[in-house]
């Protein structure tokens, strides 16, 4: 049974920089996908980035070059840093593993201010 804990979120300045952490339990971690979604107040839930079993990385073209996906194994763990934030990042973040057993995380609010 996979579970996921996002944490790190909050309320930063334009052109600031958050990490989040997705925590993840249960067996089998390292050969998951791992997704980051957000949904944003009024809009539908968008995917924002991925990374594979392999280290392999995708990304919104929204986020190119802002947002970086990785993942710590050892410690059953994926991140998202987020760097030169915007005001339409705002929004609720999720972790979610793209790969059978499927599941989301509670999500983490994250709010930039102009």
């Amino acid at each position: 049974q996979v579970q996921l804990v996002e944490s790190g979120g909050g309320l930063v300045q334009a052109g600031g920089s958050l990490r989040l952490s997705c925590a993840a339990s249960g067996s089998f971690f390292s050969r998951l996908t791992v997704d980051w979604h957000r949904q944003a107040p009024g809009k539908q839930r968008e995917l924002v980035a991925t990374i594979t079993s392999g280290g392999s990385t995708n990304y919104a073209d929204s986020v190119k070059g802002r947002f970086t996906i990785s993942r710590d194994n050892t410690k059953k763990t994926v991140y998202l840093q987020m760097n030169n934030l915007k005001p339409e990042d705002t929004a609720v973040y999720y972790c979610y593993t793209a790969t059978p057993p499927r599941r989301w995380g509670q999500g983490t609010q994250v709010t930039v201010s102009s």
